[in-house]
């Protein structure tokens, strides 16, 4: 179905109100709260993957990620699937591609920077690793696959957080590159289609540099707070190890009550 951009304005704009109102939730305080403490007061403050992992543990951490993740997919994922079978007047490009990132440009800018929270939120990282496995889900799932990894044997958390959004960030790029110029490089439209969803895209990247500005320059000088999963999971294991022997020496002990 063929529809004109100028008819579609009013949709654009209640996508955008939806995701950055999406974006406002952060679950980082959520949970923290739950858990009667404010994360916010806690480690570097920042609500995000990292202090939450400092603070609370690799799983707490974890599920603040995920939950992070799909926050960041859900809004990016419900666009793509309403807006699935339309496409510009005169042209073959889908609504649903620029639909997409206006949804995901909103949801990141609602979670750096929440109404509810006085503009005071996290970095964005999760909720653009949500956007890019929507948009670009094979190089998606390997980036952030990667940059778990280089966490994982570095604990260098601004690296690795930058090896996940780059390059699905260049890849989308290059697709839209081949859309706009190659397919439609005749139609005036297809300029304009490629322009817009391109700085939507640099304004995503731009805006979680820009909160990810204080670790990037401690990382540049060496002074970035590292975070150590390996040492996480290996405690985690020796607290289990102690638990179980603790456990064994209470039972031994009450047979031994029982005997005599």
């Amino acid at each position: 179905m063929q529809v004109d951009f100028k008819g579609l304005w009013w949709m654009f704009l209640l996508v955008a109100i939806f995701s950055y109102l999406i974006g406002n939730v952060n679950f980082a305080r959520i949970i923290s709260k739950k858990l009667n403490r404010d994360i916010t007061k806690e480690g570097s403050g920042n609500p995000g993957t990292m202090n939450m992992s400092r603070t609370f543990g690799l799983k707490i951490g974890l599920l603040t990620f995920i939950l992070d993740v799909f926050k960041g997919a859900l809004p990016t994922l419900i666009v793509k699937i309403l807006f699935k079978d339309l496409i510009f007047a005169g042209s073959t490009l889908h609504v649903s591609v620029m639909a997409q990132y206006i949804a995901g440009f909103f949801v990141i800018l609602g979670h750096i920077f929440p109404v509810i929270y006085s503009f005071k939120g996290g970095k964005g990282i999760a909720c653009s690793i949500g956007l890019f496995l929507v948009t670009q889900p094979l190089v998606g799932v390997v980036s952030t696959l990667l940059a778990l990894g280089f966490i994982l044997l570095t604990a260098m958390g601004s690296m690795g957080s930058m090896i996940a959004i780059t390059p699905p960030a260049i890849a989308e790029l290059i697709s839209l590159y081949k859309l706009g110029f190659i397919q439609e490089l005749s139609l005036e439209f297809g300029t304009i289609f490629f322009i817009v969803t391109e700085h939507i895209i640099f304004l995503i990247m731009l805006l979680v540099w820009y909160a990810s500005r204080n670790n990037l320059t401690k990382l540049i000088s060496g002074d970035e707070h590292e975070t150590s999963w390996l040492d996480m999971i290996a405690a985690r294991i020796m607290q289990k190890k102690h638990e179980k022997l603790v456990k064994k020496e209470k039972a031994l002990k009450k047979q031994n009550e029982k005997k005599n």
